[in-house]
């Protein structure tokens, strides 16, 4: 409990306490009615001081007809026939108490839902350590320049992106990926910020300003998920604004009209009556259980997915995820690792396997990418970058650079082919070869191919089963890749449709067909990894992104981000998905049968003051109950 909650429940059993204490002694020693509306105003104010207050500033900024207004005028005015009709001061009291009750639960609620994200929210580091004249000096993150080396001792947070410098120890991951083992790291190797180095001493060169290092996206990504409302929710906002004032006024038509047609026709006016029905109606609408468990079901639901490490941008996508039926995925980095290995070189036109590995490396020094990066380390020299010149990279075909003098292409068919290079020999090996081709030319001949295979991620097959269960119609895989190689990895994952060759602008309009082909309510949600992946997560009605290994662009094109790269995750937060959306249908009737059986008892005068408060306060807490369940998801 924070400490203002504990306040609140001080004030809870004060008000219980002394509401007992005077309806004893007013029963033991009866007292004048006006002194018993003193004792009882006591309780009365301890307990409801902050609920007038806020309706009476609601009054002043004309913001009216909301819950504490509704409240107000329904203790106060029963309070006021308790004493002209010589009625009980105890129903006011109780409708306070009970509301106030009701309020604890739903912070308390609240609170746990957070705590999920809290602790996401903990990856926010404080500081980092410069070393200065041999001393460590803690500075403001935001005030690290890239390429500064910082130190992160045993027990401290990462504050920025970087690639290890020195030392090695084991990483806990779990405030980002969810994933509760060590994650060990050594020299070279990059690290990300938000996680905690639990063992060794580490020397990080950043790479990344603070304001764009993965923990600042995170948190921004999270802090703002409660700005993207879903549909469910935006409904609630219109309704209550319509609801409440349609209530206020339907009261006062009840405490009115019948008492004026009922003198009319000659019988007594019965204003009490009536009024009394009239304050019973205003508990009883109170929309406060959907008000405040729709939001929280969402939230929760939210925070229960950030936990298994999965960020969620805000609640309109959690509900669209839950009605996706097409699942696009790309291949390299989503459902392979990405992890790619130089398995084959096939030479031409007198060029040896050494000729065209250097030349690649040379040409590919200056790119991230992980087919790049494999030949680098099949080289496994240093790249004289000074050697280097003019490098273009083509978007969808590889890389022209000048090495030496000498102009080296390296990409795929398509590069050879618009720069018109007969690639023609050796063609038999490379039909035959399995992987990803990487053809290259020096100084305008056809050197050869380099046979260049990835690595399916352990849970992709599973994955794809996962996605059909949870009722998927229809698994794709767009890749630039070739034909072949997109086949074999489709035919071992299971996936429904594949397209391969793709340019980046291929694949845009390969979602643009699927979404003009699928029903009104079903939902197309993409999942990608790379920068050429941003216009489709764009396009998607749900973007998914790899968050471990993903690009930046790919991160903030995306609605939903799987932080530890697990494709088996994008099932998970489907379930999570409508798991949350069933709760919030759940509350919604709930609340809305409750609700509509009690005013029609209230404004018949059989429901009283108490019946009231279960309507009112009864509802809520049974419905902030049900919207905690949103919090815990088990596979």
């Amino acid at each position: 409990m924070t400490k203002k909650q504990k306040k609140v429940l001080i004030r809870i059993i004060i008000s219980a306490v002394l509401l007992v204490a005077f309806k004893l002694i007013c029963y033991l020693a009866p007292v004048n009615k006006y002194v018993e509306l003193v004792l009882f105003l006591i309780p009365y104010l301890v307990i409801g001081y902050d609920i007038l207050k806020k309706a009476f500033k609601g009054i002043l900024n004309r913001q009216v007809f909301d819950e504490n207004f509704l409240m107000a005028v329904a203790t106060v005015g029963a309070i006021i026939i308790a004493l002209v009709d010589d009625g009980d001061f105890t129903e006011a009291i109780a409708v306070m108490l009970f509301y106030q009750i009701g309020e604890l639960f739903q912070n308390i609620a609240v609170g746990k839902s957070r705590k999920n994200i809290s602790e996401l929210m903990d990856i926010r580091p404080d500081y980092a350590n410069i070393e200065v004249d041999g001393k460590l000096e803690q500075v403001d993150p935001d005030e690290v320049e890239v390429g500064t080396v910082i130190v992160v001792q045993p027990g401290e947070k990462v504050p920025i992106d970087g690639i290890i410098e020195e030392g090695n120890t084991t990483l806990n991951t779990s405030a980002l990926t969810g994933e509760s083992l060590p994650r060990s790291v050594k020299a070279k190797d990059e690290v990300i910020s938000g996680c905690v180095n639990l063992t060794g001493l580490l020397k990080i060169e950043t790479t990344k300003e603070f304001g764009e290092s993965t923990v600042s996206k995170i948190l921004d990504l999270v802090e703002n998920s409660s700005m993207k409302k879903s549909r469910s929710e935006n409904f609630i906002t219109r309704f209550s604004k319509v609801y409440t004032p349609a209530v206020c006024i339907g009261a006062l038509v009840l405490a009115v009209i019948p008492p004026v047609v009922s003198l009319i026709m000659g019988n007594p006016a019965e204003w009490s009556k009536w009024l009394i029905r009239a304050l019973t109606t205003l508990v009883i609408s109170c929309p406060c259980a959907l008000v405040i468990s729709i939001p929280l079901s969402f939230f929760g639901g939210i925070g229960g997915a950030s936990s298994r490490g999965i960020l969620i941008k805000g609640s309109n996508y959690l509900e669209n995820l839950s009605k996706a039926k097409y699942v696009v995925c790309d291949k390299t980095g989503t459902l392979t690792k990405g992890v790619f290995e130089v398995t084959d070189v096939i030479t031409a036109n007198g060029f040896t396997k050494e000729d065209i590995i250097k030349s690649a490396a040379y040409a590919e020094s200056y790119s991230s990418h992980p087919i790049s990066k494999s030949i680098r380390d099949a080289y496994g020299m240093e790249v004289e970058t000074g050697q280097v010149t003019d490098i273009e990279e083509i978007s969808g075909h590889g890389v022209k650079a000048d090495i030496g003098g000498k102009e080296v292409l390296a990409g795929n068919l398509k590069l050879m082919n618009k720069y018109n290079i007969d690639s023609s020999a050796g063609k038999d090996s490379i039909e035959n070869a399995l992987g990803t081709l990487v053809y290259v030319a020096i100084g305008g001949i056809y050197a050869g191919c380099i046979v260049i295979s990835d690595v399916i991620k352990p849970t992709s097959q599973q994955a794809i089963a996962a996605l059909k269960k949870a009722g998927v119609k229809k698994v794709i895989m767009l890749t630039g890749d070739a034909k072949k190689v997109a086949e074999q990895v489709a035919g071992k994952l299971g996936v429904d449709e594949v397209k391969s060759e793709l340019l980046p602008a291929d694949k845009v309009i390969e979602v643009e067909k699927l979404l003009n082909s699928k029903g009104k309510d079903e939902m197309l949600a993409f999942v990608g990894d790379g920068i050429n992946d941003a216009p489709v997560l764009s396009r998607a009605d749900i973007g998914i992104a790899m968050g471990a290994l993903g690009s930046d662009a790919a991160i903030e094109a995306a609605d939903i981000v799987l932080m530890d790269d697990d494709p088996a995750k994008i099932a998970t937060a489907m379930n999570i998905s409508r798991k949350t959306l069933r709760i919030v249908h759940q509350n919604i009737v709930f609340a809305l049968a409750i609700k509509i059986d009690c005013l029609a008892l209230g404004a018949a005068g059989v429901a009283n003051m108490w019946m009231a408060i279960f309507a009112d306060v009864g509802v809520m807490v049974l419905a902030v109950l049900n919207a905690t369940r949103c919090l815990s998801y088990k596979d």
